[in-house]
């Protein structure tokens, strides 16, 4: 994950699901059956990261000193 809200002291990223569909055709080659992934953006809506699991954006997130909240 990059690590670009600590300038502004912002540590609050965004988790959102993502339809497979939605994405790029190389992306949608590595879903591996998924039908949904999670991303982690900041707040200027940057992506930081890609995942497949609800649980494993907020762990990632948090490890790196962020603050995640899921976004509906």
């Amino acid at each position: 994950m990059h690590d670009m809200n600590a300038q502004s002291g912002d540590r609050t990223v965004y988790v959102k699901t993502i339809a497979v569909t939605d994405l790029p055709q190389e992306v949608r080659d590595q879903a591996e059956g998924l039908d949904q992934l999670y991303a982690v953006h900041d707040a200027q809506g940057q992506q930081l990261a890609l995942v497949g699991d609800r649980k494993l954006a907020f762990v990632l997130a948090r490890q790196h000193d962020y603050a995640p909240v899921m976004v509906h």
